[in-house]
């Protein structure tokens, strides 16, 4: 009997080892104190039946409570283990977790950042301006005339007699020319608003840049040079440009400028409609009577002025057939351009 209460006091002193032990050693620990066959209160409750009666009654009393105690306290430290591991009721472990969702800029704000930084290291500073706007700023002060079809309500968004959603980001470079004298070097990035319907090619809002460079003695080659470069380093260095005749009301004279198809490198493809040239922007010299309206000498001062669509340009880069992919937020889009949403 004194030797199987010794051999349950040595016992009880284990208990201490559960709260500490890890899922392998507390498993090792269940095996050695209540398994079936050689788990050690299994051998002596297994000798209790052969004491005698006074013995066995307070042997087994012993040993019952010992294995309570010992269960009690190993059930305890499996939950502590399951809720450490984050184990919960239901849940199935052995499943991939989700992959988790990283916002990033869209891929036509890359661009516009890429096209702000390329003319920011040509000398031009980025400039903003208010999106609702006045007849004057957005048509008049720009040359354009009184009966111009873009003045119908059917080509712009009016918010009220002389008040319209501007239609390009022009009219932060009269304010530019108002509020700053000569020289000036600014690049304009913007959303613009016109009447287009929502096709492959076309979108009602959208993003549009613009430059203004004026300053004593600026030429057309400066103006050409200064968009070649510009070209040249936002495709390939190799990138062909060419500058076809064109009219705008606020420059004179006015082009429009093609890159090489960055698809086909000019032999001709669908996406160039086999012409093996692609327009990216709309550019000119500074009509003399967009400087007289805002109080800048046409005598003394010379400039020129661009405008691209960003969201072209990224589709040109990229071979992407559809503007409308820009709007829709699909992310198996997105994620295929760095900066995406995966």
């Amino acid at each position: 009997m004194r030797d199987l209460l010794a051999a349950l006091a040595e016992l009880r002193e284990r208990l201490q080892e559960i709260p500490q032990a890890d899922e392998r050693r507390l498993h090792d620990l269940k095996t050695e104190i209540l398994g079936r066959k050689a788990g050690a209160l299994t051998q002596i409750l297994g000798r209790v039946p052969t004491l005698d009666p006074s013995s066995r009654k307070e042997v087994g009393a012993a040993a019952n409570a010992l294995k309570l105690e010992f269960a009690a306290a190993i059930a305890a430290r499996e939950r502590e283990l399951k809720r450490a591991a984050g184990s919960v009721a239901g849940l199935d472990l052995t499943m991939p977790g989700r992959a988790v969702w990283r916002g990033g800029l869209h891929l036509v704000t890359q661009v516009v950042d890429e096209i702000c930084d390329i003319f920011r290291e040509l000398g031009f500073t980025r400039a903003v301006g208010p999106e609702a706007e006045t007849e004057r700023y957005n048509f008049f002060a720009l040359n354009f005339p009184k009966d111009h079809p873009a003045l119908d309500a059917q080509d712009s968004f009016y918010l009220g007699d002389d008040l319209l959603l501007r239609t390009h980001t022009s009219p932060v470079q009269i304010r530019t020319l108002e509020r700053y004298p000569p020289p000036i070097r600014v690049v304009i990035p913007g959303q613009v608003y016109r009447r287009d319907p929502f096709d492959a090619s076309h979108s009602p809002v959208f993003e549009q840049i613009e430059g203004l460079a004026v300053d004593e003695g600026i030429s057309f080659v400066d103006f050409k040079a200064t968009l070649a470069t510009f070209a040249r380093r936002f495709f390939t260095a190799d990138t062909r440009v060419r500058f076809r005749p064109s009219f705008f009301p606020f420059t004179e004279p006015s082009a429009e400028m093609d890159v090489q198809c960055q698809i086909c490198k000019g032999v001709g493809c669908a996406t160039c409609k086999q012409t093996g040239w692609m327009e990216i922007l709309g550019s000119g010299m500074v009509h003399p009577a967009v400087l007289e309206n805002c109080g800048v000498s046409s005598e003394r001062y010379s400039g020129f002025a661009w405008g691209m669509g960003p969201a072209r340009i990224a589709m040109t880069r990229h071979g992407i057939a559809d503007i409308r992919l820009f709007y829709e937020s699909d992310v198996r889009f997105l994620a295929q351009f760095a900066g995406g949403v995966r």
